[in-house]
């Protein structure tokens, strides 16, 4: 007597579907991290920093209020297409210049990383778009399958990365800016504005605000995609 198997059939995905299924996974961690670092590059994060309960204050007598105008002054600089002049020209309460011309180039260098970077998630975003129709159309399931891969792919680079910086703060935040900016031209004196502004207590809770949004999107993404598989699975024929 011959039985009648009951497992669902599985259509093998062509070259295109798998090539867009990797774009899916390779995609994700990047348009986390990009909105991520977009929520907290803002002056509602920033006053939330200098409101919060142990952020250092300043030695040199900065005040609260001065630190949030110059503080935003420099998030809304490196967030938009402004000159340098955007910078240079503020004037502290003392008379003098609030930037020195090399804080100035150090922010104009972190303008074009930010707008480089923000626009390549931008084009990520849309061919992903295009990528999740198409698989859509033509193989259900399959771009969520790629946004559950992409999704612990995110979780393990986070793990990563979270490991380096608890192993050493000083050399993971050096090696983070050798990546994209000359040897010389981030590092600054205790008394100079951005060191003020921003000092290392902002840029490790910064880090950890970033991770955490980037891991809650993840298993946000990661429980969605699940379902979306599981439902998918569900409506293929039966044989």
């Amino acid at each position: 007597m011959s039985s009648s198997s009951t497992a669902p059939s599985r259509p093998r995905r062509t070259a295109v579907q798998r090539v867009l299924q990797v774009l899916l996974a390779l995609a994700l961690p990047v348009l986390l991290l990009a909105l991520a670092v977009r929520l907290v590059a803002t002056p509602a994060f920033l006053w939330l920093e200098y409101h919060r309960p142990g952020f250092p204050a300043d030695h040199w007598g900065m005040g609260l209020g001065e630190r949030m105008t110059f503080g935003s002054y420099g998030l809304d600089y490196i967030m938009n297409l402004a000159p340098p002049e955007y910078l240079a020209g503020l004037v502290s309460p003392e008379g003098g210049l609030a930037f020195t011309p090399g804080e100035v180039s150090h922010m104009t260098d972190v303008q074009h990383v930010m707008l480089w970077g923000l626009g390549l998630a931008g084009c990520l975003l849309v061919l992903s778009a295009l990528a999740a129709w198409y698989l859509h159309r033509t193989a259900p399931g399959a771009a969520a399958a790629a946004w559950f891969a992409g999704s612990w792919l995110t979780v393990v680079l986070l793990v990563v990365a979270a490991v380096a910086g608890l192993l050493g703060w000083e050399r993971f935040f050096a090696g983070f800016h050798a990546l994209f900016f000359s040897s010389g031209t981030w590092t600054f004196s205790v008394t100079d504005t951005l060191i003020r502004l921003y000092p290392t207590q902002f840029w490790i809770d910064a880090a950890v605000t970033v991770a955490l949004v980037t891991l809650v999107g993840a298993f946000a993404v990661m429980l969605l995609a699940a379902r979306r598989t599981r439902r998918a699975r569900a409506l293929r024929p039966r044989t």
